[in-house]
Parts: C-alpha cells; structure tokens; sequence
C-alpha cells in the first residue's frame, strides 16, 4: 500500500512538472501573424530576436487583406489567437478599428521605397530630381511597372505629376509583380519601376535608385499587439527589437528603409 501510494505521488509529481514544463513553453512563445515585404527582414530579425530572447516565434503568413480563409483578417474574425501583427500600415489600422489590435501599440517599422531597375550591364539613367526622372522617362522606349497600388500610383499618378502621360500611355504597360524585373532582364523591357524591395533579389537587373522625394509613395510597414495576445510581454518585446537601432541594417539589407522606434502617429 505504501509503495502504491509513493508511485500515485511520483506520477502526480511527473504530471504537474510537464504541465508547468508546458505552461513555460507556452509563455515563452510569440505567435506573429505576417504579410508583405517586411518578410525577408523578418526572417533575418525573427531569428536574432530568438536567440538573444530566448524566446521561440510561432509565424503564420497570409494576405494582409481579404477573405480568403488564410487571410489575416479572416483568422482574426475567426477568433484565431495572436501576439504580434506585422502588415502594412493601411491593414493594421483596419484591424484597430475592428478592435483586434491595441492602438496604443502601433509601432512603424519600415517603409518600402519606389525605385527603378534596368538591365545588368547597361548605363544607369539620371533620376536624382523630378526633372531628371522625367527626361530619363521620356528617353526609354518601353517601361513596365507593377499591378500593385504602387503600380497604380505609377501609371494613374506618377505619369501625370510628371507631365508626360501621353507620351507614356504608348510605352508603358502594367505586368504582374513578379514579372517587372524579369521583364527589364531578359530585355522586353528597357526600365522598370517598382518598390525596391521586390527589385533586389531578381538577377539581371542593376538599381538605378529611388525615385526622387518629391514624386515618391512610400509604403509603410507596421506591427503591433493583438487585443487577445496570450503572451503581452513577449509581444513587446519582438516590437521594440524589430523597430530598435539593431534591426536597422537587416531592414536596409531587405531593400525597406528602417523607420525610428517611436509609436504610429
């Protein structure tokens, strides 16, 4: 009978250590929902933030916007539990209004510049003022730019501030994302225009640079705490690293710009 009871002991005691072995775990994890082009610094920062934390990312991708089941906001309205959104502005804000994320904790991190790129090899244009960019435009014979709001902006807005949208509505053309750079490699097109971000990894192509600031649209890039976060402090604390002094390279290597760690306006 003693012998039965020590054993009854001995399994409780082993059942309670792996629940608070589990319990632990648990609160050592940061679940991070994420979208869009912060992804490559991400990876890079996610597993910096974990080696100096100790602490382990749980990472789920998916649009920022929509309502395909995998998108974020659709996760969210299922109840689906999250520390950290990380998205473009526009779409964290969304999900403050909609009481998913605390607005206090909105935090920029990066923003992503429209740039141009030509083929490897071949002479970089001037782009360096509106003026330049213009000239530089009008001397291409083809250009491309992307089916994205940045796209959008180039070919309904850009064109026209410039005052060359009726030279350019006959040699420019909007293609898929993934098709302006490989457009400019393989020679089909002499410029494309397109966020940086999205440029730097295709081969072939050499960045000529970003467009001049005034006629740039930058896309900013935003993270911060879910209303129903499990683990607040391990939220916080991926925030203030992605969006401290020590990201900052990461975030540039990417092609993104790093933004100051100071709260959303």
């Amino acid at each position: 009978m003693a012998m039965c009871k020590l054993s009854i002991r001995a399994l409780a005691f082993c059942v309670s250590g792996a629940l608070l072995s589990s319990c632990i775990a648990k609160a050592d994890e940061v679940k991070v929902m994420i979208s869009g082009r912060f992804a490559s610094a991400y990876r890079e920062l996610g597993s910096q933030f974990e080696e100096a934390s100790g602490r382990k990312l749980i990472t789920v991708w998916g649009p920022a916007v929509g309502t395909a089941a995998n998108a974020i906001p659709a996760r969210l309205a299922r109840g689906e539990s999250v520390d950290v959104l990380i998205v473009v502005g526009y779409a964290l804000d969304e999900q403050i209004y909609a009481g998913k994320v605390l607005p206090d904790s909105k935090v920029d991190l990066a923003r992503s510049a429209i740039g141009m790129v030509v083929r490897e090899g071949t002479t970089k244009p001037d782009i360096s003022s509106a003026d330049a960019l213009r000239r530089a435009l009008l001397a291409a014979k083809s250009v491309v730019y992307p089916d994205s709001p940045s796209g959008v902006y180039v070919g309904d807005e850009l064109f026209r501030r410039l005052g060359i949208a009726g030279p350019m509505g006959s040699k420019s053309r909007m293609l898929q994302v993934a098709q302006v750079a490989d457009a400019v490699a393989n020679g089909e097109s002499e410029i494309g225009i397109q966020e940086i971000v999205e440029l730097l990894p295709v081969k072939g192509v050499t960045v000529v640079g970003s467009l001049p600031a005034e006629v740039q649209r930058y896309t900013v890039f935003s993270g911060g705490i879910a209303t129903n976060a499990k683990n607040p402090p391990g939220a916080e604390a991926l925030i203030h690293f992605l969006s401290s002094p020590d990201a900052a390279s990461a975030i540039s290597r990417s092609g993104l710009e790093p933004l100051s760690a100071m709260p959303a306006k």
